[in-house]
């Protein structure tokens, strides 16, 4: 079973950059589409982007509208590892974001499947 941990999250201000790690064990990363979540205080966790696994031609992603524009999924197979630059950040990105493999059909929203790591906090503040 896959293991995922997550990494890069902080304090940052309204309008400021972040960039996230997912590293995860296992040798099948290649061939597993995946996908970044995120759960704010109170609230259900929520589809954030989903990339492509390397069985394709390109990467094919997509993300929630929320954060179309400002936030860029990305993936390093040699590493085992995704990414999510997060530019022009609000107050309403502030959250634990968790990284997943998924089941996806582009264009949606990818399903979480497997189990999930720690997370990592992002908060949006002045």
């Amino acid at each position: 079973q896959v293991q995922l941990v997550e990494s890069g999250g902080g304090l940052v201000q309204p309008g400021g950059s972040l960039r996230l790690s997912c590293t995860a064990s296992g040798r099948t990363f290649s061939t597993n589409d995946m996908g970044w979540f995120r759960q704010a205080p109170g609230k259900d966790r929520e589809f954030v982007a989903a990339i492509s696994s390397s069985g394709r031609n390109t990467y094919y992603t997509y993300y929630t509208d929320s954060v179309k524009g400002r936030f860029t999924i990305s993936r390093d197979n040699a590493k085992n590892t995704i990414y999510l630059q997060m530019n022009n950040l609000k107050p309403e990105d502030t959250a634990v974001y968790y990284c997943a493999q998924v089941l996806w059909q582009n264009p949606r929203p990818a399903t979480p499947i497997g189990s999930w790591g720690q997370g990592t906090q992002v908060t949006v503040s002045s």
